[in-house]
């Protein structure tokens, strides 16, 4: 999909919501009924849910292996990317958990009703009940029933015996890279009937609750931003200044131009290039850039970990099913793994959302449709705050492994040396394709 349709489907998404929001005031008993389009929409993301996570998981640990070989940059790049992932999610937990978007909606008590009986089925066999639901009955039904633990499950073994063929894997991860690359094609397809998804969840929500559900998307829009306002400067501010003596706000003024590129196309993908080429200009060797950038666009997802995050709170609260901590936890523990691979595709996170609920609390899934049409108000702070953490990931992983001139950093975030914006940017090279040099780092 070209960038000049994204902008056309950005607006026609807008369009829809305002026009829901109208409908749904105006005339509450239509709004309710169109909210089949809503769920028409959702029923369409869950299609490729099985087949999103099993390519990402796949060409996830492939990957982790590709970055692992390039020894100490890649070990410290991946740690890193862990634990900062972790860190978001607790910033995300904590914030939502504060803040609780979606009280008082109370949408649906059918689902609560739904999520009791099944708790009372479980009973002392919940156990058992657990490990033979995440077992497939073959390889190939994890990816035809719809069960997400079992093609999670699937995708892992298979990713892990493709590292142990080494070399003798590589033509069937490239398989597997083809086939995601259709998979994300057909969602971008499918993203294209957002605006209808957008336009019926949001009538039939306005019209159920009125003004109180515009105040609780509002809340949680809100909250979302200044959550990840406050994970860049209060945690990446901070760990950058220790770590290398830099200034995160000088450092953030120095990809400006980067950041007006991902506002206007939603994506930080859109600046990878320029990313690697503003890196190299900073003091950061080649070799640590050429790894840390590409693999961090697939690992390092701190905006993506806080919007599920809060969107996984906002759901269960607005549909009466509150989530325990220890559900919260392992629900975006899973959130977190099953994204991994997908940055910067059109419609990826609602997939990936709507995969962990399908996954752990399936009477949530059709709550996806009331995030539908806030998605893309919210995915440009996710863009930005997961290129503003691949950044300073690729200054920190240079300081600790000694590939980052400080001094050189110097001039050019005080203007001594200013970026060539006129000069060519070549295609970002891939998570493996790295400088000779880089074994010896």
């Amino acid at each position: 999909m070209s960038r000049d349709r994204t902008r056309y489907l950005y607006a026609a998404v807008v369009l829809a919501v305002a026009a829901g929001v109208a409908v749904g005031l105006a005339a509450p008993g239509v709004a309710l009924e169109l909210k089949p389009l809503g769920t028409a929409f959702v029923g369409l993301i869950k299609m490729m849910i099985g087949p999103i996570v099993f390519c990402t998981i796949v060409l996830g640990v492939g990957s982790v292996t590709g970055a692992a070989r390039v020894g100490r940059v890649g070990g410290l790049a991946l740690g890193y990317f862990l634990a900062m992932s972790t860190v978001a999610l607790a910033v995300g937990l904590a914030v939502g958990n504060l803040v609780d978007p979606g009280q008082g909606l109370h949408l649906t008590e059918e689902l609560r009703r739904a999520a009791e009986t099944e708790a009372v089925k479980g009973g002392e066999s919940d156990t058992v009940a657990f490990l033979l639901g995440i077992i497939p009955v073959t390889l190939m039904s994890a990816l035809t029933e719809g069960q997400v633990l079992q093609t999670l499950l699937a995708a892992l073994l298979t990713g892990f015996a493709l590292q142990a063929m080494g070399e003798r894997g590589a033509p069937i991860l490239a398989g597997v890279a083809h086939v995601q690359r259709l998979v994300f094609r057909i969602l971008a397809m499918i993203m294209w009937a957002a605006p209808v998804g957008a336009f019926g969840a949001m009538a039939a929500v306005v019209g159920a609750t009125g003004v109180d559900a515009l105040r609780s998307l509002a809340v949680i829009m809100l909250g979302f931003y200044l959550t990840c306002l406050v994970f860049v400067l209060a945690v990446l501010g901070p760990l950058l200044w220790l770590v290398a003596r830099v200034n995160l706000l000088s450092l953030l003024r120095y990809l400006g131009r980067e950041f007006l590129l991902i506002l206007s196309t939603s994506s930080s993908e859109s600046a990878l290039p320029r990313l690697i080429a503003k890196m190299e200009h900073l003091g950061v060797s080649r070799p640590v850039v050429g790894i840390t950038v590409p693999t961090g666009y697939s690992f390092n997802l701190d905006g993506t970990a806080i919007y599920l995050t809060m969107a996984t709170l906002f759901i269960a609260t607005a549909t009466g099913a509150p989530l325990s901590l220890g559900e919260q936890v392992s629900l975006l523990v899973f959130m977190v793994i099953a994204s991994k691979g997908a940055a910067g595709v059109t419609g990826a996170g609602l997939a990936t959302l709507a995969g962990g609920l399908q996954a752990h609390r399936p009477d949530l899934v059709d709550g996806v449709g009331l995030i539908v049409g806030i998605d893309r108000f919210m995915s440009e702070a996710r863009a930005l705050t997961n290129f503003a953490g691949n950044a300073v990931a690729t200054v920190l992983v240079g300081t600790w492994t000694g590939e980052f001139d400080r001094q050189r950093a110097a001039e050019v975030l005080s203007g001594r040396l200013p970026f060539d914006e006129t000069s060519p940017l070549d295609d970002p090279p891939p998570a493996d394709r790295t400088d000779p040099a880089m074994s010896q780092v």
